[in-house]
């Protein structure tokens, strides 16, 4: 086995004990749909396969939703278990630095990656936050924080700021609006873009059939 396979190998293991008993949306297997995502569009973009594929392997080792709004936890957790690793320095500062700037940071905060490697990670990720897995991802979040469904009398908040978007409570129907239907504008590859327009249209139609039904429109 080659050293960047064992190392691959040896971080699934490491991150899969680690999110093992998550509710939230943000357990292994999120993670590994992200790890298929990444490597995937990776390959169509030609990026290096073995640092989008590390990368989103680490990318919520310590999410800053967990850890009281600290987005260098991630970062932080990814490199120490590199080190541990004995990851050559270079594949450790990129696979923090991708880390770092992964996360949606709000509707008005660019959060644009300098990278291909990183681009390749960031939209894998978005992709598993739209499309069916991602209203059932919404809806475990916003039940693992005890968030309402839906509430009429509390509109979507398009944060101006990292801090704001930090700070929001509102129920899961806002997040689409203030995140998850944003996403598809803001994929950074080919593939990406490609990937996310039928994912997006499934949430379209979702929110339609939502808002019907808690209208009580009756059929045409």
């Amino acid at each position: 086995m080659s050293v960047q396979s064992s190392l691959i190998e040896s971080t699934a293991a490491f991150v899969r004990e680690r999110l093992a008993d998550d509710s939230s949306g943000h357990d292994w297997w999120h993670i590994d749909r992200v790890r298929r995502n990444a490597t995937a569009i990776a390959r169509a973009e030609g990026a290096d396969v073995f640092l989008c594929e590390l990368a989103a392997l680490l990318h919520d080792v310590a999410d800053w939703k967990f850890h009281g709004g600290d987005d260098t936890a991630g970062p932080r957790a990814a490199r120490e278990w590199l080190t541990g690793q004995g990851a050559d320095a270079e594949v450790i500062e990129r696979v923090c630095g991708i880390i770092a700037g992964v996360s949606f940071k709000g509707a008005g905060v660019v959060t644009d990656m300098p990278t291909l490697e990183g681009r390749c990670v960031q939209d894998a990720d978005r992709l598993d936050a739209i499309g069916a897995i991602g209203i059932a991802r919404a809806f475990a979040f916003g039940g693992h924080f005890g968030r309402a469904m839906y509430d009429p009398e509390r509109p979507p908040r398009m944060h101006a700021s990292f801090a704001e978007y930090k700070s929001k409570s509102g129920p899961t129907i806002n997040h689409f609006y203030e995140k998850l239907l944003l996403l598809k504008d803001r994929m950074q590859t080919e593939t990406g873009r490609r990937m996310a327009e039928e994912r997006h249209r499934f949430m379209e139609e979702f929110l339609s059939q939502f808002f019907a039904e808690w209208e009580a429109r009756l059929p045409a």
